[in-house]
């Protein structure tokens, strides 16, 4: 455990930089021009599913700034200038930008940190999804993909995009934001997603072949062993030996 450790330690001094960012894709880099809005930053968030270029190609496409603009006219900007993305067509993105111009109503913060049951946050977030459902009655496969699904007693997927949106908006150095000031980054939870969970696998931090809440709560508790107030320092260090396909290398330098 020393020994990935000071592995793990190495590969963050590396991929928690600004260097690091942009060395490949990632949704934050687009995020960054945000970083005070809440709305605008879970909009990217919740869009950040599917291949990582792709994925900044899109929020690069869009104009934010329509939030502000009356709801006829967000759905008539969206339509005439053709926004999809993978699971969402036209009016689902259009309904998408009017249910989040409605969110300014909303608190996210507060929202979160209210509903923290036991230092999870996830039961935060249950909150969230709820409040932004009830914003609009428009519902689809591809709108409600976007927003994701409550629970009603335990959570079973990793919400991963929900996770990583608190690790940018809570975490206070690094690449991250550190906007959210009441919410304890020690509670926060390891976004889970193909890469992390493939890594995390093969250097012992994570037994269930399970990609699930329970997986992502798995590998935060062991990172935590490293650092317990701040576990998740190491996501995005994880994520990109993933991304970048250097699994094997990493396996070898712990090896040793």
């Amino acid at each position: 455990m020393d020994r990935l450790k000071l592995a793990l330690d190495d590969e963050l001094a590396r991929a928690n930089s600004i260097d690091g960012l942009y060395s490949a894709a990632d949704p934050l880099q687009v995020t960054r021009k945000f970083k005070n809005d809440s709305i605008k930053t879970l909009i990217c968030a919740l869009f950040a599913y599917g291949n990582a270029r792709a994925i900044v190609k899109f929020l690069n496409s869009l104009e934010f700034d329509i939030l502000n603009l009356d709801e006829s006219k967000i759905y008539d900007f969206v339509i005439k200038n053709g926004w999809l993305y993978r699971f969402q067509n036209i009016v689902d993105v259009a309904q998408i930008f009017i249910t989040m111009s409605r969110a300014r109503e909303l608190n996210f913060e507060y929202i979160i940190s209210s509903n923290t049951q036991n230092g999870k946050v996830i039961y935060g977030i249950n909150e969230l999804i709820k409040s932004l459902y009830q914003l609009n009655n428009y519902r689809s496969s591809g709108y409600e993909f976007f927003f994701g699904k409550v629970f009603e007693n335990e959570p079973k997927s990793p919400y991963k995009r929900y996770n990583m949106w608190l690790r940018w908006m809570v975490r206070d150095r690094d690449i991250d934001l550190g906007v959210f000031k009441s919410i304890d980054k020690s509670n926060l939870i390891l976004p889970l997603d193909t890469h992390t969970h493939k890594v995390t696998q093969a250097i012992g931090l994570c037994d269930r072949k399970s990609y699930d809440y329970k997986a992502a709560l798995q590998i935060s508790n062991n990172l935590a062993i490293f650092d317990p107030n701040d576990p998740i320092k190491y996501d995005f260090a994880l994520y990109r030996i993933g991304q970048s396909g250097a699994l094997e290398r990493f396996l070898e330098r712990i090896k040793g």
